[in-house]
């Protein structure tokens, strides 16, 4: 289970759009992250890999927390917004829910949930 230092350590490094960081500090060797109902991606070196060229294809990231997070041993749920700008200048604006599984003070699996309507971009308003 995380502490709750640990915990507000990771998101306000999300919070700060440091992903590939976030990922390399606070993730198991070993970790798995997959999307909705997505096979997994498994490997930290693999995940921080994926964050990367994801990144790559954007202009900018704006990343917030919507508190209250929800803890429950091992078990931690995070409800993010995510604002994408991509460089064409349109946005993407996601909201989405993060389960985790910790071991100890580092996040062993990760599922989000989403709608995927919300991967269309828009004109910015």
């Amino acid at each position: 289970m995380p502490c709750a230092e640990t915990l507000e350590r990771f998101i306000a490094r999300v919070e700060s759009n440091a992903h590939v960081e976030a990922i390399e500090e606070f993730y198991t060797e070993h970790a798995t992250m997959r999307e909705n109902m997505a096979p997994p991606r498994t490997g930290r070196a693999t995940l921080m890999t994926q964050e990367r060229v994801t990144l790559s294809r954007v202009r900018s990231v704006q990343s917030r927390c919507v508190r209250p997070v929800l803890v429950n041993g091992d078990t931690v749920v995070v409800r993010w917004i995510f604002r994408f700008e991509a460089p064409d200048g349109r946005v993407r604006e996601m909201e989405e829910l993060a389960w985790q599984r910790w071991d100890g003070e580092r996040i062993a699996e990760e599922q989000f949930f989403y709608d995927p309507a919300q991967l269309a971009w828009r004109d910015p308003a």
